[in-house]
């Protein structure tokens, strides 16, 4: 069993950045991939960035490309994603996930946390 929480979310203005983390609890996060999602109000759940469980292999949405960074830490069982030049367009909940597959489709992933709101204001 893993259980995630999300940090790092908040208000900022279009052009800043942020830093989500993602911390996990259990054994055996370090051999899973993990990915992050977003959600915005009436807009289904999209993929933003999936990284395997090396750490050596990533993956973006194309609409966060060059921006975003995904990077982790088994040490301390911790996923991050670095965000910058962020757009009011990037507003939404996000969500941590980890699974056994690398992939960007929410229905692959088995766990997930309660999410963080990130708002970028114009």
């Amino acid at each position: 069993q893993v259980q995630l929480v999300e940090s790092g979310g908040g208000l900022v203005q279009a052009g800043g950045s942020l830093r989500l983390s993602c911390a996990a609890s259990g054994r055996t996060f370090s051999t899973y991939a993990a990915g992050w999602f977003r959600q915005a109000p009436g807009k289904e759940r999209e993929f933003v960035a999936a990284i395997n469980w090396t750490g050596r292999t990533t993956n973006y949405a194309d609409s966060v490309k060059g921006r975003f960074t995904v990077s982790r830490d088994i040490t301390k069982n911790t996923v991050y994603l670095q965000m910058n030049s962020l757009r009011p367009e990037d507003t939404a909940v996000y969500y941590c996930a980890a699974s056994g597959p690398y992939g960007n489709i929410p229905k692959e992933y088995d766990y997930w946390g309660q999410g963080t709101q990130v708002t970028v204001s114009s």
